[in-house]
């Protein structure tokens, strides 16, 4: 704690500051452009990867960058509010989705990890089912498991599942909204897209 403390602190004093006319203007209003869906990693922070200020991005995190598709009628969901929340209220224009490299659900489905002891985790991961299932299919699979192939995957089968949750179809039905599928390496720092474009820093430059 004494880590967090000190970073309140210097936030307090050098970064508040600066920023003073941003927080005040936020303080009364709140309009993110984009809603980001990203994994709980602690490695992946997507304010930091889009070098984003505050009040840009509504944020959701989950394990594995997991959407569960829409189920009518069922109890409160915290991941489904927030969706409806960012489209139908905040009227976000984009939606990513960023999975990551060496993602540690996704490597717990690829290599068959044990989760008994865990089984909280383990009913999680069964939203990533679709993505595990056509990564098998493609006979990508090796021994010891494809992470890199499934982190894929995941990215496109919870696209999918964004698309079920009626808020997100509307959007998408009025072209008030549009979906991103995104992939972090940490290692590297590079972020590619889904979408055919390739990597985003060559795509950014392109457009320049």
């Amino acid at each position: 704690m004494r880590d967090l403390a000190d970073g309140v602190a210097r936030f307090q004093r050098d970064v508040f500051p600066a920023k003073a006319d941003l927080f005040a203007d936020l303080a009364t209003s709140h309009r993110p452009h984009t809603l980001f869906i990203s994994c709980s990693d602690a490695r992946v922070v997507p304010e930091v990867i889009t070098e984003s200020e505050p009040g840009e991005l509504f944020v959701i995190r989950t394990a594995g960058n997991l959407v569960p598709a829409y189920t009518p009628g069922a109890d409160a969901d915290g991941v489904a509010a927030g969706i409806e929340y960012a489209v139908t209220v905040l009227g976000v224009s984009d939606i990513v989705v960023c999975g990551h490299s060496a993602c540690g659900a996704m490597t717990a489905l690829a290599q068959g990890h044990d989760l008994t002891s865990a089984p909280a985790v383990a009913n999680w991961l069964r939203h990533a089912d679709a993505a595990r299932a056509r990564v098998t299919a493609q006979a990508r699979v090796a021994a010891r498991g494809d992470v890199a192939a499934l982190v894929r995957e995941n990215v496109r089968a919870q696209l999918a599942n964004l698309v079920t949750h009626p808020s997100v179809a509307q959007a998408l039905a009025e072209k008030k909204a549009t979906l991103h599928g995104w992939l972090f390496d940490i290692a590297t720092g590079g972020v590619e897209t889904l979408d055919g474009t390739g990597s985003l820093a060559a795509f950014a430059t392109a457009a320049a």
